[in-house]
């Protein structure tokens, strides 16, 4: 799978930009500044909806422009779509796939699929908890789609229930009387339909991603493993596999957690207060780790993912946003060597010599607004 051409309209710095794409490897160099990262980010966002840079869509809208456009026609195999995402800050996002008619932002989730590296990338193991497990969501959402709708109902019903949870810590503190917290068994049940689905999902993926992971880092840092990705659950451990012993066990863990939970006024138990402890060797690469040895590690993940993604049967665009000027020269060249082969491969930099010589193929020069083939 490759994207044959990007068109964007007041996106970032970009009142306007068409990029024509082929296979191979294509480099932005630019100084920064100068909206080379916007290009990849843009690609990427089709991928998940999402940026790595910022939080919400707002940023994304240039400067005095109402809403952004991102289009691009991909390629896989014999088949190509084209994509259009209308991103409107304080309202619905709108999408439509070859001209139809609109459809919801979520049903472009596969068309494009990527796998990012980029200096953020330190934050998968330096980073609190929740880096981790948004790289595990999004993953599992890049191999399975359908699993947005998933996470979607999850955060819904977590805001749903912690609003309760928090009415009632304010009605106790300020010596009210108590709520009516029947509908509580409600939101929990909910809450644990819902988490099973991710959470079996996420062992499942931790599960292969496992052997991948290491291999990966094994190729950068030969000498330097093992790597050990360890899932810690907010609702315990145990044995439960399926999903119905994962929706059991997280009912029972809400049950016992109650109690604190209304007096606290926020959910404690659930996927989204779970944890990914990455090992190296015998210690947590968080806090342990060398700053060389952090890099692998998060590199070794990126890595992992494209294999699994590439297996699955629809490879994914390579994107690695200024990350080779993070690194050291063995790292550079061992990298560029494990993503060379890659279908497409969108590099960023800010120098040409910045681009290892491996990565040979076609170059923009991204400044002052413009993006000029060279």
């Amino acid at each position: 799978m490759h994207v044959t051409h990007l068109s964007l309209a007041d996106f970032r710095s970009y009142a306007r930009v068409e990029v024509p794409l082929e296979p191979g490897v294509t480099a932005f160099v630019g100084a920064n500044g100068q909206g080379k990262t916007n290009l990849v980010e843009a690609v990427g966002y089709l991928a998940t909806l999402g940026s790595h840079r910022v939080a919400s869509d707002a940023p994304l809208v240039r400067m005095g422009a109402e809403r952004a456009v991102i289009r691009a026609a991909v390629t896989q195999g014999e088949r190509s779509q084209l994509i259009e995402l209308e991103l409107n800050p304080g309202k619905a996002n709108r999408a439509r796939i070859n001209r139809s008619s609109q459809v919801k932002p979520r049903d472009v989730l596969g068309i494009v699929r990527t796998v990012l590296f980029a200096p953020e990338d330190l934050a998968l193991v330096k980073g609190d908890p929740g880096e981790r497990r948004r790289f595990l969501d999004e993953l599992i959402t890049a191999r399975s789609p359908r699993m947005a709708g998933v996470r979607s109902d999850y955060e819904r019903v977590l805001k749903q229930r912690n609003t309760l949870l928090k009415s009632a810590a304010m009605a106790r503190r300020h010596g009210g009387r108590s709520m009516d917290l029947s509908t509580l068994d409600v939101w929990d049940q909910h809450l644990a339909r819902a988490g099973a689905e991710l959470l079996a999902r996420r062992l499942d993926l931790i599960a292969t991603l496992q052997p991948l992971t290491d291999k990966a880092y094994e190729q950068l840092a030969p000498g330097g493993g093992p790597v050990t990705l360890e899932y810690r659950g907010s609702a315990g451990g145990g044995a439960a596999q399926t999903r119905e012993e994962l929706y059991e066990q997280l009912m029972d863990a809400l049950g016992e957690a109650r109690k604190q939970e209304i007096e606290r006024g926020v959910t404690l138990v659930g996927p989204h207060r779970d944890e990914l402890l990455l090992k190296l060797g015998e210690m947590p690469a968080k806090g342990y780790a060398s700053h060389g040895e952090s890099w692998s590690y998060a590199l070794a993940l990126r890595l992992a993912s494209y294999d699994l993604l590439r297996a699955e049967g629809n490879e994914p665009v390579l994107v690695l946003d200024d990350v080779f000027a993070e690194l050291d020269a063995r790292r550079r060249e061992r990298l560029a060597e494990l993503v060379a082969p890659g279908e497409q491969v969108l590099v960023t930099a800010a120098v040409d010599d910045d681009v290892p010589g491996v990565l040979a193929g076609a170059r923009y020069r991204v400044a002052d607004g413009a993006v000029e083939h060279v």
